[in-house]
C-alpha cells in the first residue's frame, strides 16, 4: 500500500490510489480479532497469527489511516497493540514466529518495529514507539565488532540472505528517522558500509553473505540487492555521502538490467528471486516483492535526480 500510494502521489495516478484503499478493505477483512494477521496463504487449512506478517501489514495499515482516515485506524492499532503486548521484555517477538522459516530469534524483525513507529506517529501515546525502540536496541546488540549481525536469516543463519539483511537495515534506518538516535544510525551506516564493500563490479551484491563478509554463493538475490539499494539512498539523503548514493544507483542498474519489458503477463515487469534465476532464492520465480522493492528504490532514485 505504501509503495502504490506513494506512486499515485508521484504520478498523480488515481488508479494506484484506488487500488491500495481496495488492499486495505480487503487485509482488514481478514484481520483477527485479536489484531493479527495470519501467515502463508489466505486458504492456508490452518491459519496462525505471526509476527512478522502483522508488522509487514501494520507498515500499510498506518499508511492507510493517514491517507484515507479514521476507517483504517482501528485496524492499525488492533495491530499494534498486538505487536507491543506480545513482545518479551528485552525486545524480541518469539511467541508467534513464522512456520516458514527455521526457528529462532530474527534480527531481521526491526522491520516489524518500522510498523510500530508508524502507528506512533499516529497514536503518540500508545506505547509503540517504546516497544520499537526496545526491539531495535535488541537487535543492535545482536551486531558483532566488524559490523555482522547474527540471528538474521529465513533459514541460514550462518548464511543469511541480502534479503533478510536488507530489511534489518531497513528498520534501522526508519528507527533512527523516527527517534534521531546516533547510536542508531552509527549502526545503519557499519552495516551499509559492510555491504557496500561487498558489492561487486556489475553493481551486484552476493545472494548470500557469511559473518567475515565473505560470498558464498555466486547467484545475487535481486530482492536483496534492491532493498539494500533504497537503504543506502536513505543514508545518502541523512548523511549526503555519496559513497551510498553511487553504489545505490549501481545495484538499481544492475536489477534493472534483469527486467523484461516485453514477454508473457507473467514475467514483463517482474523481478526474479534470484539472478541467475536457477538461485536458491525463490528459484524459478518471479516475486511480487521483488517487484515492490524494486518499485521503492527506483522511485526513490528518480526522485533524487529529479530534485
Amino acid at each position: 500500500m505504501p509503495t502504490l500510494l506513494d506512486y499515485a502521489r508521484w504520478r498523480n495516478s488515481g488508479e494506484a490510489r484506488e487500488r491500495a484503499g481496495r488492499m486495505l478493505d480487503w487485509l482488514v477483512s481478514i484481520q483477527f480479532d485479536s489484531g493479527a494477521f495470519q501467515g502463508g496463504k489466505i486458504d492456508a487449512p490452518v491459519k496462525v497469527p505471526v509476527t512478522f506478517n502483522t508488522g509487514q501489514i501494520l507498515i500499510g495499515l498506518a499508511c492507510g489511516a493517514s491517507e484515507f482516515g479514521e476507517a483504517y485506524r482501528q485496524p492499525m492499532q488492533k495491530a499494534a497493540d498486538w505487536l507491543r503486548d506480545t513482545m518479551d521484555p528485552d525486545g524480541c517477538w518469539r511467541q508467534f514466529p513464522t512456520p516458514f522459516a527455521q526457528p529462532g530469534e530474527k534480527a531481521y524483525e526491526t522491520h516489524v518495529a518500522w510498523g510500530l513507529y508508524e502507528a506512533a506517529r499516529l497514536a503518540p501515546d500508545s506505547g509503540y514507539q517504546e516497544a520499537a525502540d526496545r526491539n531495535v536496541s535488541w537487535a543492535i546488540g545482536k551486531m558483532r565488532d566488524n559490523g555482522w549481525c547474527d540471528d538474521c536469516c529465513l533459514d541460514q543463519p550462518a548464511h543469511p540472505l541480502t534479503h533478510t539483511l536488507g530489511y534489518f537495515l531497513r528498520g534501522l534506518l526508519e528507527a533512527y528517522r523516527f527517534n534521531g538516535a546516533p547510536d542508531v544510525l552509527s549502526a545503519a551506516r557499519t552495516l551499509g558500509d559492510r555491504l557496500r564493500a561487498c558489492q561487486r563490479p556489475d553493481g551486484s551484491l552476493p545472494g548470500r553473505l557469511s559473518a567475515d563478509w565473505s560470498a558464498p554463493v555466486s547467484w545475487s538475490c535481486l530482492t536483496g540487492n534492491v532493498q539494500i539499494a533504497h537503504a543506502w539512498l536513505i543514508l545518502f539523503c541523512e548523511t549526503k555521502d555519496t559513497a551510498y548514493l553511487d553504489s545505490a544507483i549501481a545495484a538499481n542498474y544492475f536489477v534493472r538490467s534483469t527486467l523484461r519489458l516485453d514477454g508473457a503477463d507473467g514475467e514483463r515487469g517482474g523481478i526474479r528471486g534470484s539472478y541467475p534465476i536457477d538461485g536458491d532464492y525463490g528459484k524459478w520465480q518471479y516475486l511480487n516483492w521483488a517487484a515492490k522493492f524494486f518499485v521503492d528504490s527506483h522511485m526513490l532514485e528518480l526522485t533524487l535526480a529529479e530534485a
